[in-house]
């Protein structure tokens, strides 16, 4: 029996990113669950799935339900929980209009025999895991309209579970979004036209449509309308945006008619472009979606947190959501310029100071690598002669001189530290490192050298036109006073072997871009949004250190009727079944 290890329920992506909108955010909590000791698990789900119509000949096309199940873990402790469960389908509500079968992926052993399907499990990390996915199919005979209910239970001796239906109807909108033909190399301040069109390849009219636009911090559109909702900083499930604009456009939208915007969009590459991300999906709207999104932006505040189990998470039931979602990547004629900076710093011999050194984006390009999810920059530090680290960023590991890996992070006498898949124009990337000055060597430096993480290809930034201001020094006990050759700020030192502040914002206060570790060498990461962090770690696809927040983008709100309503275009096809 296999342990279902924890991760995000959505996890298909379309071109590298995840669709806005689609079945494995959803979670339902149906039922309310008998009080006992234990951890109250979660079965959750799509609300509903819709099916292909049975074909008049060939095999049926199958839809994927994801099941999922979500452990609060609020005890002390790891808050996995270790013991076996099981969860019992009942498919008695969709005899005659569906057929179920297990898929290949998830963490429990599942089994359908007859009108009941059986997951057994062992152990369940926190937060939300893939129970199982679960493939439906129209049954022989079935009829566009046909609806039924499939039901989840939950049993284990060491939890409680709640409840979870999922509603199966054949037949449904199937809106596709058409590939734009945007010009994808530009200058900063560029504009050209959107014109978003779509077509409902499906059984049924689609009541009502959400639009829905994520736009890296490179980009910009020009108008904002009343009937959007919009919000700044990352999108979440896998894509890191600078602004996320819901549209809801009310209407019919029938099967087999093809819409555009009434006045196309217009996007502009803004003086912080340089590779950016657009991404325009479409999505039937449904009632009690909107009340959810206007509160996707909002800041929490500072006291205890009102705590509520999830309800229910709507979605319209597309017949393959896969479609409705496209996506254009462009390159703009820009650079930013990296400036690094070092630090002084005195003290006795036996003493430890602090110093903060790192590198600033002086712009006016942000850098992002949102596909790849690779670091942007390295800040390649020596350390100077008669000190050795006690204290270093967790964005930093040890090495050797030159260059090798090293199992001790303290005590290096090299130390190299990443920055997440993206910089801001505005992003300070500073590094607090603790020092203990083990003999006094009058002068001692050294280098701080902002890089490319791949140093046996280039050290050389491809996007920085200014390599000169690329390297800095850290100097300690210098006679002169001056912060040594080549350093091009001083960082947040200490003297007589006091510790220095300890500021996730660097020298200057400002916004983060990186890593600043505080006064005992661990480190604080978090976006760049006014100079305040959150908690985060590098590495991975959406690491936290030096990934960008974007501030608000100006622009009045337009009212979309008038100039950008839908309408239908004159080509129609024929409405199947």
């Amino acid at each position: 029996m296999r342990t279902i290890s924890p991760r995000a329920a959505l996890h298909r992506v379309v071109g590298g990113f995840a669709a806005v909108g689609l079945l494995a955010a959803c979670t339902l909590a149906l039922g309310t669950p008998a009080q006992a000791a234990g951890p109250e698990l979660v079965i959750g789900g799509p609300a509903a799935t819709a099916l292909h119509p049975y074909p008049a000949s060939g095999s049926p096309r199958k839809s994927t339900a994801e099941v999922t199940v979500d452990n609060p873990s609020p005890n002390a402790g790891p808050g996995s929980f270790e013991g076996d469960f099981t969860v019992t389908f009942d498919l008695t509500g969709i005899a005659g209009i569906a057929d179920a079968a297990f898929g290949e992926t998830g963490g429990a052993d599942c089994e359908v025999t007859g009108p009941t399907a059986v997951c057994h499990g062992h152990g369940l990390g926190p937060g939300r895991s893939t129970l199982a996915e679960l493939d439906l199919s129209a049954a022989e005979g079935s009829r566009i309209g046909d609806s039924g209910t499939i039901r989840a239970t939950g049993k284990s001796d060491g939890a409680t579970f709640t409840d979870f239906s999922t509603e199966v109807v054949i037949g449904g909108p199937d809106l596709v979004m058409e590939r734009l033909p945007l010009k994808q190399n530009l200058k900063p301040g560029e504009t050209q036209p959107v014109p978003v069109t779509f077509t409902n390849n499906g059984t049924r009219a689609a009541d009502g449509v959400l639009l829905t636009l994520m736009y890296t911090r490179g980009l910009d559109f020009i108008e904002r309308y009343a009937n959007c909702e919009y919000s700044e900083g990352e999108a979440g499930r896998g894509f890191l945006a600078g602004t996320t604009a819901r549209c809801s456009v009310p209407g019919t939208y029938e099967a087999g008619a093809t819409y555009r915007l009434g006045v196309p969009l217009s996007i502009e590459a803004t003086e912080h472009a340089l590779h950016d991300t657009l991404v325009y999906r479409i999505d039937e709207d449904v009632p009690g979606r909107g009340a959810r999104r206007s509160a996707a932006g909002v800041t929490a505040g500072r006291g205890a947190a009102l705590t509520l189990k999830e309800a229910a998470t709507v979605r319209g039931v597309d017949l393959d959501p896969r479609d409705n979602q496209q996506e254009a990547d462009f390159v703009t004629a820009n650079s930013a310029d990296f400036v690094a900076y070092g630090a002084r710093a005195r003290g006795a011999a036996g003493e430890t100071v602090a110093a903060t050194i790192g590198f600033r984006n002086k712009g006016p390009a942000w850098v992002g690598h949102p596909r790849s999810g690779e670091p942007v920059a390295t800040v390649d530090f020596t350390v100077p002669e008669g000190a050795s680290v006690t204290g270093s960023p967790a964005a930093c590991r040890g090495m050797t001189a030159d260059g090798r890996y090293r199992e001790s992070r303290s005590g290096a006498p090299r130390y190299v530290c990443d920055t997440s898949m993206a910089v801001r124009d505005d992003a300070d990337f500073a590094l607090r490192f603790q020092l203990k000055i083990d003999k006094v060597v009058t002068g001692t430096s050294g280098a701080v050298t902002v890089r490319t993480p791949r140093l046996a290809e280039s050290p050389k930034l491809p996007f920085d036109p200014k390599p000169g201001n690329n390297t800095a020094l850290l100097v300690l006990n210098s006679d002169n006073g001056d912060g040594g050759a080549g350093s091009t700020a001083s960082g947040g030192a200490s003297g007589s072997g006091s510790a220095g502040p300890a500021t996730a914002g660097g020298p200057t206060g400002g916004s983060t871009g990186g890593s600043g570790a505080t006064s005992n060498g661990s480190t604080t990461s978090g976006a760049a949004t006014g100079g305040s962090t959150t908690a985060g770690s590098t590495g991975g696809a959406l690491a936290s250190t030096g990934t960008v927040a974007l501030p608000v983008a100006a622009g009045a709100a337009v009212a979309l009727a008038a100039g950008g309503v839908l309408y239908a275009t004159a080509r129609r096809y024929p409405q199947r079944g």
